[in-house]
């Protein structure tokens, strides 16, 4: 149980007997009881963390309960009674950010490594809680502040046509930020689907537990059926749907046309086939996703995958990881990743900017004028760094957040 903000130590010193604020980090045991009636709640433990050296940056006090639902519950209305107040979701991380302990996007890794549900997801989002996308988008917003002061020139001395900062020099500036944030924006496709993320028999070998009914009867799965799977360390949602293929039968038509919708939206396709299917071209025009050529039923051609046997599933696995997140694995866990939609659109932002700034000053415009654009791409950085943030962009941030963050 965690109790932060001013006044906690006092606070805490109504229900804790004894209460031993110094040495700060020191763990020590104590009688929780009820500020009031004194009654005897628990034997806990409790540690101090004075301001500002403590998650929040404020006093903070943690207690350890005994479990179970009656203690914690009356260790909570203790608490209340001597004048605290239940936190509000990720209240104790916003704080953090609001006390200059961590950065907005440090912030949002905190909820993605508790929420990790792969090894891949709990890489990146201990990188990114290290800093390591806070600290390349620092070093992009420190290359547009001297682009920006390279033009500052323009704008003192007007009248010179050679001063010591030559248009080459401006240019290259410009092309090296600008070509660094459009590579971080081409991460953000797979980067967003690490964070979020044959037939029925192949789905079924691929969980690695039976989902799907599977029958020698064509056309049994009727319904779209959903589960998530962790692949060569990367999280997956796979789908498995009815065959597209022409049927009269009403029930079988209507599964089909789920199959399309999810076709449409998929990430990724996986097309299994026997043998070589008349019907592939005119399936795959169907979708502008990666498709994946799967040859099943190996264990009697001889060739392709077998969920029998178990043959070339591992070479699948490593295929699909590929297919769909090449990038990152490229990347390796070195390179910062865009994991959010909100990176995505500020970093559209600065590169828009961006572009207008090159556009604005090779169109004439008068230098005061293209600086402003700059000016506009650090301040869409500072935004996704969390230095200057609204305030409902702090709550649909922290709005995710579980009470105890």
């Amino acid at each position: 149980m965690r109790l932060s903000g001013a006044g906690s130590f006092p606070l805490a010193a109504r229900c804790l007997d004894p209460f031993r604020p110094t040495p700060p980090r020191t763990v020590f045991r104590a009688r929780l009881l009820h500020p009031d009636s004194r009654e005897a709640i628990d034997d806990c433990l409790v540690a101090c963390f004075p301001a500002p050296h403590s998650y929040t940056g404020d006093d903070l006090v943690e207690i350890s309960t005994h479990g179970g639902l009656v203690v914690p519950g009356a260790a909570l209305a203790a608490f209340v009674a001597a004048g605290a107040r239940p936190a509000e979701p990720g209240e104790f991380t916003r704080r953090a950010v609001l006390n200059g302990k961590m950065d907005l996007l440090q912030a949002e890794a905190t909820a993605d490594l508790i929420d990790a549900g792969s090894p891949a997801q709990r890489r990146r989002a201990l990188q990114q809680l290290e800093r390591g996308l806070s600290d390349r988008l620092a070093a992009l917003r420190n290359e547009i502040l001297e682009l920006e002061a390279l033009i500052a020139y323009d704008i003192d001395f007007p009248e010179e046509d050679e001063g010591p900062v030559s248009p080459e020099r401006v240019r290259g500036a410009w092309s090296a930020v600008r070509g660094r944030v459009g590579d971080l924006l081409t991460t953000a496709p797979e980067g967003e689907r690490l964070r979020d993320a044959g037939k029925s028999s192949l789905f079924n070998a691929l969980l690695g537990t039976e989902r799907a009914i599977v029958t020698e009867i064509p056309g049994t799965t009727r319904d779209a059926i959903e589960a998530h799977a962790v692949i060569e360390g990367f999280p997956f949602r796979i789908v498995d749907t009815a065959g597209l293929r022409d049927s009269d039968e009403r029930i079988e038509r209507l599964g089909i046309e789920v199959s399309r919708k999810y076709l449409g939206a998929a990430d990724l396709v996986l097309f299994c086939e026997e043998q070589d299917d008349p019907s592939r071209a005119a399936f795959l025009a169907q979708t502008n996703a990666p498709v994946v050529l799967v040859r099943t039923k190996g264990d009697l051609t001889g060739e392709g995958v077998s969920v029998v046997t178990g043959k070339g599933l591992p070479e699948l696995r490593r295929r699909l990881a590929e297919v769909a997140f090449g990038r990152l694995l490229a990347l390796g866990d070195v390179e910062p990743v865009v994991t959010r939609a909100r990176h995505r659109a500020a970093l559209e932002r600065a590169l828009a900017e961006l572009d207008a700034f090159w556009s604005a000053r090779t169109g004439g415009v008068d230098a005061a004028a293209t600086a402003t654009h700059l000016r506009a791409a650090v301040l869409a950085l500072d935004e996704l760094i969390g230095a200057v943030t609204p305030e409902d962009v702090l709550d649909r941030v922290f709005a995710a957040f579980c009470v105890g963050k």
